[in-house]
This record gives C-alpha cells, sequence and structure tokens, in this order.
C-alpha cells in the first residue's frame, strides 16, 4: 500500500472526481461512513459521543459520521468551532444534512463551558477539527479545543488525523499541541506521520472511500505493508504437493552457548513453510541443536578452540551448499577472528540467496565493501547496533533517519536491507523501501532476530522468484507472529521462541486479512471497548 504525502493525496481525491467519475461529496460520505462503522464496531459501550469539528472538510467527515451515528441510536452532539457561514462546499452541504442542532462554538468562554458539559458528559469524543492538510502550529480556539480534548481523560477517535499533527512528517512527533488519540480512522492510503509519527496509542485504521488503485500515485517510492501485499504467501498448495517444493534451507551458526541462536532459526524455516531446514554448527554444539526440535537436519562442523566455526569448514560448507535453496550464516555463530574469516570466504562462495544477521554481519565491520548483492540475492537483516557497526555512523544517527540509512546502504550494495526496530524498514536495491506495521515492544528480546532470519530464509525458499517480496512477507509475519505472541501472554513475559507457537495463528489471520478491504496498523485496544465514565 503506497504512502503519500498530504498533496499527493489531495491530488488523488481530485483525480478520483475529475476522472473517475467519484464525486467529491460520494468521498466524504463513504469517509464519514467507514468513521461510524469503526465507532460502530469497536466503541459499542459509547453512547454519548462528541464530535468536535472544524470548518474544512474534516469537519464535513464529522458531520456525516454524527449523522450516521444519531440513526444508529447514539446519543451525539456535534461542536462546531466556527461560525455556519464559515463554511464552503462538501463540508457546507453535509452540514445542511444535519438531523441535529450543533452547539456552535467561537470564542474560549463558550469552549470551556462546552468542556465542562458536553465533554466531561460523553463516553467518546471524535476530533474531526483538522486534517492531513493541516500544517503546524495550531493557534487560537483550535488550539484550545485540542488542549481540552487532552484534558478531558476521554477516548478519543481521530478522523484522519489526530488534530496539530504534520502528515509529512518521517518521525515520532510530540505531544504538546496534538491531539491524543486513542484510534485514527484515515482514508484511501497512508500518509507518513500515520505510519511514523507513534500518534495513538490504538490502531490506525485505513479505509477506500471510492478512490481506484490507478488514481493512487506518490513519488514517495515508500510503501505500507499489508497482508494483500503478500497473498501469495497463503495460497492453497497443490494436493501433490512435496517438501522439495517449497525450498531446502541451511542454516549456518551456532557456537560454544550459543546454539539455541542457529536451532531457533532452523526451526522458524519450516515453521514458516519452508519444505526442509538444516543447520550445520559447530560439531561441540550439534547435539544441543539436534534436541531442540525432531524435524531439523544438522551437520557438524569443524570448530575452533573456542567452539565457535573454524576456517577448516569451508570444503564442507561448500558441499552442503551446492544443493540448498537459500542459505542464512549468523545466527549464534560468534566473533571468534578465525570464524569471521570463515563468514568472509563463505558468502564470497555462495551462489544462491543469501540471508545474513548477527555475528555475520559484525564479521563485516570495516569490510562493507565485500557485501554485494550483484553475485547472488543478498538479504542484511540488521538491528541499529549492527548497522551501524555496517554504515560506519553512530546508533543515534542510525536512528535518527532510519528509512534514508537503510536505503543508502541497499544502493550501494545493490541487497535487501531490512534494518530491524519499530516500524522496521525494508530496503531495496532500486531505491523502493516498505514499511512494516506489524510487531511490538515484547520482541525486544534477545532470539527473536534469529527467529527472523530463518522465517527469511523459509519465505524465500517458497518465493524464489521474488526475493524481496520474501523479505518482506517475512518481516510482516514475524512482526504478527509477535502480536499474537503479545495478546496471548502480555508482552512483559514474551520470548522468542513464543514466536514458534504462534506462527500458524499468525499464517490463518494474515490469510482472512489479505481478503479484506481495510487495512489496520496494530490492534484495536480493548480501552475502546471500555470509555472512561
Amino acid at each position: 500500500m503506497k504512502i503519500t504525502t498530504a498533496a499527493e493525496m489531495r491530488e488523488i481525491d481530485r483525480i478520483t472526481s475529475e476522472r473517475f467519475g467519484v464525486h467529491s461529496l460520494t468521498l466524504m460520505e463513504n469517509a464519514g461512513s467507514a468513521i461510524a462503522q469503526f465507532i460502530l464496531q469497536n466503541c459499542r459501550q459509547a453512547n454519548r459521543i462528541a464530535v468536535i469539528c472544524g470548518k474544512g472538510n474534516n469537519g464535513g467527515d464529522g458531520f456525516v459520521l454524527a449523522r450516521k451515528l444519531h440513526r444508529a441510536g447514539r446519543v451525539v452532539e456535534v461542536l462546531l468551532l466556527a461560525s455556519p457561514s464559515d463554511l464552503r462546499g462538501d463540508a457546507l452541504s453535509m452540514y445542511e444534512r444535519l438531523p441535529l442542532r450543533p452547539i456552535i462554538i467561537q470564542n474560549s468562554q463558550e469552549l470551556q463551558a462546552e468542556s465542562s458539559r458536553s465533554l466531561a458528559n460523553s463516553e467518546l469524543l471524535v476530533d474531526a477539527i483538522l486534517g492531513t492538510g493541516f500544517t503546524p502550529p495550531v493557534k487560537g480556539l483550535y488550539a484550545e479545543a485540542i488542549a481540552a480534548i487532552n484534558r478531558s481523560g476521554k477516548v478519543v477517535v481521530a478522523v484522519d488525523i489526530p488534530s496539530g499533527a504534520d502528515s509529512d512528517a518521517m518521525t515520532p512527533q510530540p505531544g504538546e499541541g496534538i491531539v491524543r488519540a486513542d484510534a485514527i480512522v484515515t482514508f484511501t492510503a497512508p500518509r507518513p506521520a500515520h505510519v511514523f509519527g507513534n500518534l495513538t496509542r490504538g490502531p490506525v485504521v485505513i479505509a477506500p472511500i471510492g478512490s481506484p488503485p490507478e488514481a493512487v500515485v506518490s513519488k514517495l517510492k515508500l510503501e505500507l505493508t499489508t497482508a494483500g501485499d503478500i497473498a501469495d504467501l497463503f495460497a492453497t498448495r497443490p494436493a501433490d504437493s512435496n517438501k522439495g517444493m517449497y525450498g531446502h534451507v541451511l542454516i549456518v551458526g551456532g557456537s560454544l552457548g550459543k546454539s539455541g541462536a542457529a536451532a531457533m532459526a532452523g526451526m522458524a524455516a519450516l515453521r514458516a513453510g519452508c519444505g526442509l531446514s538444516t543447520v550445520a554448527t559447530p560439531r561441540s554444539a550439534l547435539a544441543s541443536v539436534a534436541g531442540f526440535a525432531a524435524e531439523l537436519m544438522t551437520e557438524p562442523l569443524p570448530e575452533t578452540a573456542a567452539g565457535s566455526i573454524a576456517t577448516a569448514a569451508l570444503a564442507s560448507f561448500a558441499e552442503l551448499a551446492k544443493p540448498m535453496t537459500v542459505v542464512a550464516i549468523g545466527p549464534g555463530i560468534g566473533r571468534d577472528p578465525e570464524t569471521a574469516q570463515f563468514v568472509h570466504q563463505s558468502v564470497a562462495q555462495t551462489g544462491v540467496p543469501l540471508v545474513i544477521d548477527a555475528d555475520g554481519l559484525n564479521a563485516f565491520d570495516g569490510d562493507t565493501e565485500l557485501l554485494d548483492g550483484r553475485k547472488r540475492p543478498l538479504v542484511l537483516t540488521p538491528h541499529p547496533g549492527e548497522m551501524s557497526r555496517l554504515a560506519g555512523i553512530s546508533i543515534k544517527a542510525v536512528q535518527a533517519d532510519r528509512l534514508k540509512v537503510a536505503r543508502d546502504f541497499a544502493r550501494q550494495h545493490n541487497l535487501i536491507l531490512v534494518l530491524k526496530g519499530n516500524r522496521t524498514i525494508i530496503a531495496l536495491p532500486d531505491g523502493k523501501a516498505w514499511v512494516n506495521p506489524t510487531g511490538n515492544p515484547g520482541m525486544a528480546t534477545g532470539g527473536t532476530g534469529d527467529i527472523l532470519t530463518g522465517m527469511t530464509a523459509g519465505i524465500i525458499g517458497q518465493m524464489q522468484n521474488d526475493i524481496a517480496r520474501a523479505a518482506i512477507a517475512a518481516v510482516y509475519m514475524h512482526g504478527l507472529a509477535g502480536d499474537v505472541a503479545a495478546e496471548n501472554m502480555g508482552e512483559h513475559s514474551l520470548v522468542a521462541t513464543d514466536l514458534l507457537t504462534t506462527m500458524p495463528e499468525a499464517y490463518r489471520r494474515a490469510a482472512r486479512e489479505a481478503k479484506e478491504s481495510v487495512v489496520t496498523i496494530g490492534g484495536v485496544s480493548g480501552l475502546l471497548d471500555q470509555p472512561s465514565a
């Protein structure tokens, strides 16, 4: 799903009306209906609802949803922060269709009075003051209204974007001067702030309102991954399937004290759907890996005195890699200098798609010229610390512009770069990038990166003709498995192997979501079904 700027969205709306014949009033009607539907489905206990409207099209959306909620039997009050004579165009048309009398607020005294009455007595507030076309900062009555909404402590659903936010911002935005929303319902395609802004504790819902795919154009070269984008992964398998059809993954890793990393990666490849998974590991670690799961095949490799893979393993590796569909190097492999040399040479001689993670990446600290995706498809999955070593910059610099750092490295080395973290970035060699919406803070625990490595290799084994899409799918499914795990046991107790257990449910959920037209970033917060009194 394309991410667009506010200006591009205005152009999309214009083209939708002028070229594709969908009237702007229809777009507004559909937008208001989408918000009303969200509230009716997810805020069932909220009977008294206040809709706070500005004078622009965001307010017009609010007038529509107020009409819909009123007809659905909710007690609705519309607070208009302007004179009706200030309304124009579609917003005025929708105002005239209101079946209830709005409360007109034009100064601080009137706002204070309604804050003590309407806002205080409502169970849910709808922020329809300012939309994505607004550029901060907010001033005057609108700023006072935003402050009043935030002081109320009520559950808030924002129309399009929380009022006061900069929709084109690519970084998290401070809360001051912005409505604190519990959910956001936007339309057609997300803007950057919907993805990067940390604007809500709850879901961001992206609802279609009538713009055809042909109208959605953006120069950002930035996509938000949805289940629909990776639907091929969930296709029904032929009745005559055999394990050879879904790839054989070779995981190369493990060392003394770190055998679990390689074992988790091997099992994650199988859970992700590949046909066969072999873990090549130092001889002394083999028993631990083999004991992790009966489904794993293992191969012993010569080892150093420290219990990590030795350069003497290169000949064995070369033979092992020949029949493989994909190779992943790094989980638990350690940082012994001899092992780093093994990594360099094994990467150089591998001709099949290759995934590198963890200390496999650290082996290239200062030697990134050896990472060349032109020789064969190459996927790197660094966390910010590993990325800082690869890029030769500080972690702070990586985090300050994650998108640019990932894009630059992917272009320079002709590879796929998966920069892990909140809103993981998948950067492609052509400059295009994808942003992942799944995952949660509970996944900040040892081993989840190893699970991703295995999943990436396992999905590449099944999608050999589209390595980029496989990497995008792996990141999405990895985060979704983490979300299911967090729902089941909470974020604080989540451990990496929980993702192996929840992956089947994640696949079932994604297969269902791939068929839906509405896209949701984040889960629907339980708070919305239990609004404040």
